[in-house]
């Protein structure tokens, strides 16, 4: 019987490292794992809301924080930092500072927030989700979208891409699952570094979930 298991939790300390990096009692755990949450749901809200006039999407990576007694650093990680949040103008980043510590509600405790730009945004595979559920919300076909994305990552020299939607595909009935790949994408190899993201997304048929594993070089 397979076993299900989150790729990056499961190569965490061997190739995977943690994305957020703190240490807390016990009492506090759960409080700052939540913070944690909260920070990254309110910096994909904001990103999502700025964009929305725009034909092209945030490009978020990943975000990184780390905490200190009365510091909290968060470093976000972007593919496309000329649409968002260019860290010389800084009032976006000013304006995204003041929502999350509005969200926390926290006066006593500072938020340093930095931008970093990614260089080869579609080996991400939180940026190649994002472009997917755009053109699915846009009503693209999925296999073309797919076969559209597999490009995307190999013109960056990935070694493999595996792809897969589930849900109501193409507004049928009935669910399925359907997927693609591009390379070799071994899954069961701990020194394999595969990234791996999770994205739903809502279309007028319901939520489907797109799910991508990239393996790098």
């Amino acid at each position: 019987m397979a076993q299900k298991i989150n790729p990056l939790g499961f190569r965490l300390g061997v190739t995977q490292n943690d994305r957020s990096h703190w240490f807390a009692q016990q009492r506090n755990y759960s409080k700052d794992l939540r913070e944690d949450q909260k920070i990254r749901t309110c910096i994909e809200n904001y990103v999502r809301t700025h964009i929305k006039s725009s034909s092209n999407y945030g490009g978020i990576a990943r975000v990184e924080i780390r905490r200190k007694i009365d510091l909290i650093q968060v470093k976000i990680y972007i593919g496309f930092p000329n649409l968002l949040l260019i860290e010389g103008r800084g009032q976006g980043i000013e304006k995204l500072r003041n929502d999350v510590l509005n969200m926390l509600d926290s006066v006593d405790r500072k938020l340093h927030i930095a931008i970093e730009k990614v260089a080869k945004p579609y080996r991400k595979p939180n940026i190649l989700a994002e472009y997917i559920a755009l053109q699915l919300e846009n009503r693209v076909p999925f296999r073309k979208t797919m076969k559209k994305a597999i490009e995307l990552a190999e013109r960056e020299d990935v070694e493999g891409i595996q792809i897969q939607i589930a849900g109501r595909l193409d507004g049928k009935e009935i669910a399925r699952v359907e997927w693609d790949r591009g390379g070799r994408v071994p899954l069961q190899t701990i020194r394999a570094r595969i990234d791996y993201c999770y994205y739903p997304v809502q279309t007028i048929y319901g939520v489907l979930g797109i799910k991508i594993w990239i393996l790098e070089d």
